[in-house]
Order: C-alpha cells, then structure tokens, then sequence
C-alpha cells in the first residue's frame, strides 16, 4: 500500500535498508510469511505491530495510533520507534495497558524482537562486546575496553554506552559504568548462574536466567530462591533442555504499573518459585505487580527467544 510505503520511507529518514515489496495473494502464503493483514510490516522477519492472538490473513489491516485513530499503516513515529528496537505502543488496537492486564506482560518486548541491539551506529557491535566479557570473565566491562569495538564506527564508547542505556539495552549507574546488560548483572542479584567452563555471573531475573544457556551454546546451572519461602530453586540448562529442582518450580513474571527500564519496572518482579501456590502468595502480597504465573516450558521458551538471537552475526 502507497501510504505503509511512505511512511517507512519517512522513518527511515534517508538511512541505508533493504526494503522489499511482498504482494500476498492467497492464506497459504499468508501464513508461510507472517502476515497478519494488508499492509502488514515486517522488520528482520517480525512483525512488531502485531496484536495478541493475530491469524494468518489477506484482509485489510487497521493500526491505532497514539491518540487512538485508526489509519491504514502504523504512524511515521511508531515505525521509527520499532526501528530501534523500542516498543511501538498501542499493537492494532491494544495498548500497553491493556496488555498486562490481559495477563502476562511481554518479557520479550519490542514487539517479539528481543533484546538484540540494531546494528546501526555499532549499537549491536558495543552490545556484543559486553555481554562477551561477562560470559568470560563474570564482570562488566569498563568503557575503556569498548572503545576499539566503538571506534570501528566512528565512535567512543561513551557515546554507544550512552545510547544503548537510553534505549534500554543495558543499564549504566550514576558514574557512566555498566550496571547491568540484559541477562547480565554487574551487581548481585536473587538469580547466580554458573557457565560451563567454570565462569559464574549474576542475572537480572529469572527469564534472563533461561535466555544464558541458549545465547551462549553451552550449558549453564541457575541457582534461585523462592522469595516467599526461601527455599532454593536450581535450574541446569542447556541449549537442548532443562532439568528443574524441585520440579514443581514455576516463573511469575510480572510488571509495575510505571514506564522506564525494565531493570526498574520488571526485573525484580520475573522470579522463580517452588510452586504455583507461592508465586500466587507473593504476587497477593505485591499488588502494585501486574502479571501472572507461566510454566516451566513457557518460562524457558521466553527466555530462549529473548536472548537466544543476541551474539549471532546476522
């Protein structure tokens, strides 16, 4: 459609893209693409406008913008926002309120894209060299270590770390250094997770502990707590599979009703507990926390589809 067409030209504001034009003609190729409706736009294969529950289809496809009019495309705004890898707002229809009311929040954010930095002004590159060290050492980086990878882009190290923080990719304290870099923590947290060879590192939550073994190729024992009961909770990953101590273990993943990075919204409220009954006591006692209990093999899809794709090269 000329307007989808239009405006994807807009938002990408003269950047560099491979651009292509899918005519869609029957359900079969529908489904076999992704396509949800016409125009249906895809970024790196996924669809980040896309409503919960969304079926292969050729029919017409409506958007809600930001002061909820529907238009025939997403806004110039909400594809530059998805452009970056941040959320795009309200998805056909349902803001994000309405999301995490329905249930479950969207751990995965971005529309189903991850965590996976663009690779656009060595965003991916600086990412990728963070999350290495502390797959290697079990610490974060200084910014002086970065900054051959940063320069390769023209850059200093500040300057990515900086945006990279801004668009929640990592998270830098109040000296400029490295806090967190999603699964990673530089600090301790309830989650202390072992990689096989022998490094052990923090991570943010109970999903990012799930998402370590399949980002890295190798396996990994995650060592938890209930936060109700205290008792602990030890998960051996790997990229084929996971054994779960006790087996009865669950996930609540949950969220606060505020905006602002997930290390201050949700990371503290993603934990692992020994059984349903509990998750339900703590998310009783936490009524500021939206969300909903999921399954070991929800919980472990999550966290693989999160962070699975980020140190892949394509």
């Amino acid at each position: 459609m000329p307007i989808a067409r239009e405006r994807i030209v807009a938002a990408l504001d003269g950047r560099a893209a491979d651009v292509e034009l899918v005519e869609v003609r029957d359900e079969a190729e529908a489904t076999r693409r992704g396509m949800t409706g016409s125009p249906t736009v895809l970024i790196d294969g996924v669809d980040p406008f896309a409503p919960a529950g969304a079926v292969p289809s050729v029919s017409c496809r409506l958007y809600r913008d930001a002061d909820g009019r529907t238009e025939g495309a997403p806004s110039v705004q909400a594809l530059r926002r998805a452009l970056v890898g941040l959320p795009v707002g309200p998805p056909g229809g349902a803001d994000e309120r309405e999301c995490r009311d329905a249930g479950v929040p969207d751990p995965i954010g971005r529309g189903g894209r991850g965590r996976r930095a663009p690779a656009e002004g060595g965003l991916r590159a600086v990412q990728q060299a963070v999350l290495g060290c502390f797959a290697a050492t079990g610490r974060a980086p200084e910014a002086a270590e970065l900054e051959a990878v940063a320069a390769t882009c023209g850059r200093t190290a500040g300057e990515v770390l900086a945006e990279l923080d801004r668009e929640d990719f990592l998270a830098l304290d109040g000296d400029g250094r490295i806090r967190a870099a999603y699964p990673f923590s530089a600090v301790p947290t309830a989650h202390r997770v072992r990689i096989a060879g022998g490094t052990e590192v923090w991570s943010m939550c109970a999903i990012d502990a799930l998402g370590i073994a399949t980002m890295l190729g190798t396996d990994v024992v995650i060592s938890s707590a209930d936060p109700v009961t205290g008792d602990p909770i030890v998960v051996s990953d790997s990229p084929d599979g996971a054994v779960w101590q006790p087996p009865s273990a669950v996930v609540f993943i949950g969220h606060r009703g505020r905006s602002g990075p997930a290390a201050s919204v949700c990371c503290d409220a993603l934990n692992f507990f020994t059984g349903e009954a509990s998750a339900r006591r703590w998310a009783d006692e936490h009524p500021e926390v939206t969300g909903d209990v999921v399954g070991r093999a929800r919980a472990e899809d999550i966290g693989r589809r999160t962070f699975g794709p980020l140190l892949s090269d394509g």
